[in-house]
């Protein structure tokens, strides 16, 4: 049976409880639900209580995710298959553990449409389609059909093939693009007929895909034509897209959910309550990016999100503010220029606006139509401004109502041409529950997604451990005090909420991140060595460049293939010398040289080596930090699979590298010998911290209900943040290079008197009248976690 956070059998209303943590895994063809299964061992050894999963439904043909699923009444066969999954679930119940699935009822994957049954029966009979309430399509744009951007070339039409094939035992004429397929409309095709007219008779237009900034007519995810929309708000659909995950809740197979994407949802809140109803109410997180100070709607039947918050949180605390003056200098020479973030933020939501979701906004103009004195361009310019300058990622009205009437108002100031415009937009788009104000919902977190993790993100390189996904790269740090009143927020309102420092999703790993978190304190030396660099190995995207050598000093070591592999995304990303549609070979080819300079100019690689190993044992001491941080505060901890070793991954794929468990295994053995290993490079201190952390909150739940801060007085105060969680205290180091030079001396930590104990070290201090002296209890480790000796 599974267990419940108390560690008794679960069972009724225990299965509705919160796990005590998670630990994700990304199930995949090469790690499949058999492979999964065989760690449910070692992931109750390490003291998880819940296994969390990746999507499992079927999903396209070698998919690496699963965010593409193409059938929902079926487990994904190259993943295992049902049987796979029975075994999965087996093993995880053996070992006393529960399950949290992933769930995505945005979107299902249509780039074969023969893959998805529901899109290939769209495709062959248009709005008599037993599915096409299913889809987002606006069928009065595009004479009645579905546009898909498919072809090399208007011309390439010509290319397209009538062909014989067998459909599901039956021979049928379909219409083949290369390895492309499309159904044919019943009587629309015989033997001999010409492809280009057979397919002008079809429900569907295959046009260039240049044509799908502009002139798509289906809702997508992002701006992934590939993924297409799916009208979860209506009950039919919800109930068929639903109902094998409702039956894998009910006979006990799944404990808890992680929704993906809500924001794309029309309506967010009442797919959660109908969901919350269909699962028992079940333990469910969604996926939604918070901007700092921003919550979560009251309303919404959730635990909480999946963690970027609070990682942004822990982050924060553990950066420098005085390394900002200097990075920031900088960060302006390098530019040439001081950037203005916020501007950028702008600029870039409007590249998509007017780019990549221009369909998008397209189709908000269509609904509105005509405004009194208002022109379309007017309109059109009007729209894109409201999405640029939207400050979160989308309201859910009436809640956010604020956040568009401030930008309404940001707009009047400084496009005083548009009042017009904005001022006819602004009620249309403030009514709740209309075709238009949904679909603006719908459209402002993929342009704040696009415009901000994947475009400024990679072109603000100030201080990129920042660059984070639910983070503020203009928020220079974090005060212990704003750290502790976070915190204490989290524990009073959202007390089950997930907290994470990595996922399939971040742009750094967590110790990469930790790493890089030391050149805060170190602005002045880094800053010499990046003009060397810059001297001797130019390139003429000088931002782009300082980007590169931070991801590549944060991830050292590490292969000459993976680093070729980041700085070509990271610079099709940022789109300022290259792009995806358009790479600009003579840059790349540049690009890649400063990435072969870095292994192979002797200079070069001793010098990023030797400052390497410098700054390396800081980074460890804020990896253990943060990490014990994120695992003690409020909140249902997940680790991200591996991470509970040092992992210096850069964005995905990197981050979806195989993990060797065979060495953790081994090591967590040694650990429970009575081992306490060294702050080095093996990681071995961090599975310590991990285990630790996480058992104490498997066995003893009850040590985890309140949040207070601990004072620490003396000469290193600033280096430590401390706090009581009700039965047991967290106790971290921070900015590690300033206390290298200080040294704990008189610190102190005014604890309750009396004997505590470290549980993860046994180290053992008393607290007097003067408090518990710091430096004697963070001897081997610079973290603690204790308990009343």
């Amino acid at each position: 049976m599974t267990q419940g956070t108390s560690g008794t059998p679960a069972g009724g209303d225990r299965r509705r409880q919160a796990p005590a943590s998670t630990y994700r895994l990304q199930v995949t063809a090469d790690f499949t639900l058999d492979d999964a299964a065989a760690v449910a061992g070692y992931l109750a050894d390490l003291g998880v209580t819940h296994a969390y999963s990746s999507p499992l439904l079927r999903s396209a043909a070698g998919s690496t995710h699963g965010y593409d699923t193409t059938d929902h009444a079926h487990i994904d066969e190259p993943r295992g298959g049902r049987a796979g999954f029975d075994r999965f679930v087996a093993a995880l119940h053996a070992a006393h553990l529960g399950l949290v699935l992933d769930l995505v009822p945005n979107h299902m994957g249509v780039a074969d449409a023969h893959e998805s049954g529901w899109w290939w029966d769209l495709l062959r009979l248009g709005r008599d389609s037993a599915h096409a309430d299913a889809f987002d399509v606006d069928w009065d744009f595009g004479g009645g059909r579905v546009r898909l951007p498919v072809l090399g070339s208007a011309e390439d039409l010509a290319k397209v093939e009538l062909v014989q094939a067998r459909t599901g035992g039956a021979v049928e004429w379909e219409l083949h693009y290369y390895d492309n397929r499309f159904p044919v409309a019943p009587g629309t095709a015989q033997a001999g007929d010409d492809p280009v007219a057979v397919h002008a008779r079809q429900h569907y237009e295959l046009v260039d895909w240049r044509r799908a900034d502009a002139e798509l007519n289906y809702r997508r995810f992002f701006a992934i034509n590939t993924l297409a929309g799916l009208r979860a708000e209506d009950p039919a659909v919800f109930a068929a897209t639903h109902e094998l995950v409702v039956a894998l809740v009910e006979s006990g197979a799944v404990d808890a959910l992680r929704i993906d994407h809500p924001d794309g949802l029309a309506d967010p809140q009442g797919y959660l309550a109908r969901l919350a109803g269909a699962t028992g109410g079940r333990w469910t997180v969604v996926e939604k990016i918070l901007e700092p100070g921003e919550q979560l709607p009251g309303s919404w039947a959730a635990a909480g999100t999946t963690g970027y918050d609070a990682l942004a949180e822990v982050d924060g605390v553990l950066v420098d503010p005085a390394g900002e003056p200097a990075l920031t200098a900088l960060d302006t020479e390098l530019a040439g220029r001081e950037v203005d973030y916020a501007q950028l933020v702008h600029d870039c939501k409007r590249e998509v606006t007017d780019g990549i979701l221009g369909s998008e906004v397209a189709r908000l103009a269509r609904i509105v139509g005509e405004l009194p004195g208002v022109s379309p361009a007017e309109l059109t310019e009007a729209l894109a401004e409201l999405l640029a300058g939207f400050p979160v990622y989308r309201s859910y009205l009436p809640d956010g109502r604020q956040h568009l009437d401030e930008t309404v108002h940001a707009i009047r100031e400084r496009r005083p041409e548009l009042t017009a415009a904005v001022d006819a937009l602004h009620p249309l788009l403030g009514t709740a529950g209309t075709e238009l104000a949904t679909r603006f919902e719908q459209t402002s977190g993929p342009v704040m997604a696009k415009g901000v993790e994947d475009s400024a993100y990679y072109r603000w390189a100030r201080f990129v451990a920042l660059n984070e996904v639910g983070g503020d790269p203009a928020r220079f740090g974090t005060s212990v005090a704003d750290f502790h009143a976070a915190q204490q927020v989290r524990a009073e309102r959202l007390p089950e909420s997930m907290t994470t420092l990595s996922t399939h999703d971040t742009k750094r790993s967590e110790d990469v991140r930790a790493r890089l978190a030391v050149l805060a304190e170190l602005p002045t030396e880094w800053a010499g060595l990046v003009r060397s660099w810059l001297d001797r190995h130019p390139l003429a995207d000088r931002s782009l460049a300082h980007l590169v050598w931070q991801n590549l000093v944060g991830a050292w070591p590490l292969s000459r293939e993976r680093a070729h592999a980041y700085v070509e995304k990271a610079a099709r990303e940022a789109g300022t010398s290259t792009t995806w549609t358009n790479p600009v070979q003579e840059f790349e080819d540049q690009l890649h040289a400063l990435v072969d300079a870095a292994f192979d100019d002797a200079t070069t690689s001793a010098e990023i080596e030797q400052f390497v190993q410098r700054i390396a044992p800081f980074g460890w001491s804020n990896s253990l930090s943060q990490k014990l941080l994120q695992l003690t505060i409020a909140g249902v901890p997940d680790v991200y699979q591996g991470t509970e070793l040092w992992d210096f991954s850069l964005v995905d794929p990197d981050n979806r590298r195989p993990v060797d468990y065979d060495l953790r295994r081994s090591l967590l053995a040694r650990l429970d010998e009575g081992w306490v290993p060294p702050v080095d490079e093996t990681g071995a201190a961090k599975l310590l911290v991990v285990s630790r952390a996480l058992r104490h909150r498997r066995d003893t739940p009850g040590a985890f209900a309140g949040y207070t801060p601990v004072e620490a007085t003396g000469t290193a105060t600033e280096s430590v943040v401390a706090f009581d969680r009700g039965d047991v205290v967290t106790v971290a180091t921070r900015l590690p290079v300033r206390l290298a030079r200080t040294g704990w001396g008189d610190t102190a930590l005014q604890l309750p008197t009396g004997a505590w104990r470290d549980l993860l070290t046994g180290t053992r201090v008393v607290s007097d009248a003067h408090g518990a002296p710091v430096g004697e209890l963070l001897t081997q480790l610079p973290v603690a976690l204790l308990v009343r000796g």
